[in-house]
Order: C-alpha cells, then structure tokens, then sequence
C-alpha cells in the first residue's frame, strides 16, 4: 500500500451510518470532502455540504460536481429498505445517475461500498446492486468494489431485549449462519485506503472484521455471559418463516399495502438463513477461512460496550431482529 496524498472526494451517503464513518476517515486523513445528497451535516475546512437529488446525471452534476474537479467519488449510497421499489431507485438508478455524472466530469476513480450478500442473488436490493456494479466495471473509470460483511448495528438489536430479560430470538438452532462482523470504523479506514492502494483498484473485495466466524448462538451466548443468566432462547423454525414469507408475498399481489411488508419478510428470511460470508460455488458452501478479515474492533467488545452503558445501539434497515 502507498500513503494517499490529500484528495479531493465527492462522498454520497454521508448522513448514513457507514457514510459518516468514512467522513471521519477522509477528514483524519487530510483529504477534501464533498459530501452531497438529500441533507447535509456539519461544515469545516475540509469539508462541505451540496443539496439535491439524484434523479439524473444532470441534475447530479449540477448540484453535486458543479463543475469542478474531483480526484474520486466515494459512493456509500443504499436503499433503507430494501423493497424493490426502494432498490431500484437508489441501489440502481442513482448509483448510475452518479457514475455518468462523474464520467462527465472526468472524475478518475470510483470507489464503490456494496454488499457481500451479492454473491447469491435472491432479493430486489441484490439484483439491483448487481446491475449497478456491472455498470461501474463496464464504466472505464478506475473502479473498486467493497463488499462487507455483516454490521455491528444489524447484530446488536437483541442485546437490550437479552438485557431486559427477554428470550433471543434464533433461527432454528441458531447455527444455521455466520459472519465475521466489521465495525463502522474499520470499514470507513478499509475504504479510504482504496484511494491510494493500487492493489485494490479493479477488485471486487469481500472484507470481513477480525474472526473467528460467530454463530447467531455464539452471539446469544456471550450476551448472557456477560450478564450472568443463563440462555434463554426462542426459535424459530425455517419452515415456518418460508411459509410466512410466501403467503405474504401471494396476497401482496391481491393486497398492494402488503408487499413491501413481504418483501422485508423476504429479506429476513434471507438474513436468517444465508452466511455473510465467502461463498465458495465450487464445492457449494461458504467459507470462513477465504473470507478476509481487516481492523481490530470485534463484535464481543461492542456487545460489552452496549451492556455496559459506553455505547449506544444503532439499528440497520436491514436487522433480522
């Protein structure tokens, strides 16, 4: 890896939980930042605040480049939901709205954050992440692609319910999946170093935090550890979430208002029963050894933080729970 000299970045995303990190990183790093989108934070010297939409790459490029001259463009934009309304809309066509806009304006790089679940595509989010990170390979511009794994915030929902006394919730036996869980500021520093690591240029990269692998259980587990209870648990059998997500979806198609609320059951199911890791199409499994691992931060140490006051919870859109 180089050291990156200081960059002029256009970031978008920035107001989200993933985005914001990557501020803090550019900023610690001495970089220019541009953020733009629908709402804007804090200004400094190194950073500024644009308004507007991503409706088309004019009206990307009027708001948000202005004509000026950018060394890259860090995209953390991501659909809320999910539903495939919502997917289409920004995992797709703003992401492509912003990657004409940048090839206009001569913009070199593009850094892009997706998502590590890409690799078996079920879902309207997936499909729609796919079809932009096409796009972008296809683009000539010198591109990367930063697939995750699963989010400290999308895992830490159960730790006040455990706390209150409350069963966790599992699929099955709780050992049906596994990820190797990054945090928000290993991720933002794994995505700026991008900006000047020329291995990492015209990559797909799966990244994970630092393992072992953990088990929806494994994360039950350490949860009543730490509060010394025992265990208490409730499942819930993966035939009887396949059947709820199916009916949903046959009477969404009667009942319109029902099918965003099918496809979140969707979704969870996905989440539920899918490993946010490596997956390995060979031989048919994913694969916790061939899944990368960056940072320090683990997913125990934030649960602890949670427990003990020192940290605050931040659900994800995309919470199984």
């Amino acid at each position: 890896m180089t050291e990156s000299a200081p960059k002029r970045v256009l970031l978008t995303g920035a107001t989200g939980t993933i985005g914001r990190a990557v501020l803090t990183q550019l900023i610690a790093d001495g970089h220019t930042v541009v953020c733009y989108g629908r709402s804007r934070g804090p200004a400094n010297d190194q950073v500024s605040w644009r308004i507007g939409s991503f409706a088309d790459p004019k009206t990307t490029s009027e708001r948000g480049i202005e004509g000026e001259q950018f060394d890259a463009v860090i995209s953390c934009l991501a659909s809320r939901t999910g539903t495939p309304s919502d997917a289409w809309a920004v995992d797709h066509r703003a992401q492509s709205a912003l990657l004409k806009a940048a090839q206009q304006a001569s913009v070199p790089q593009f850094i892009l954050l997706s998502a590590i679940c890409v690799q078996k595509p079920r879902l309207a989010f997936q499909h729609a992440k796919l079809a932009f990170e096409n796009e972008l390979m296809a683009s000539g511009l010198n591109w990367t692609i930063v697939r995750p794994t699963a989010y400290f915030k999308s895992l830490s929902g159960q730790v006040a319910r455990v706390k209150a006394g409350k069963p966790y919730l599992m699929f099955g036996d709780g050992r049906l999946t596994a990820c190797k869980p990054i945090s928000d500021r290993d991720l933002a520093a794994f995505i700026v170093r991008c900006l000047a690591d020329t291995d990492k240029a015209h990559r797909i990269l799966p990244i994970g935090g630092p393992g072992p692998a953990l088990t929806p259980r494994d994360m039950g587990e350490h949860i009543a550890a730490r509060l010394g209870r025992p265990l208490k648990f409730s499942t819930m059998p993966v035939a009887a979430m396949r059947l709820l997500a199916g009916t949903m979806g046959v009477v969404g198609t009667v009942i319109p208002p029902l099918r965003s609320k099918a496809a979140l059951a969707r979704i969870g199911l996905y989440y539920g029963t899918e490993s946010m890791l490596v997956w390995d199409d060979e031989n048919g499994r994913y694969d916790a050894g061939a899944t990368p691992e960056f940072g320090a931060d683990t997913l125990f140490e934030h649960f602890d933080q949670l427990l003990s006051g020192t940290a605050q919870p931040e659900r994800g859109d995309h919470a199984v729970f």
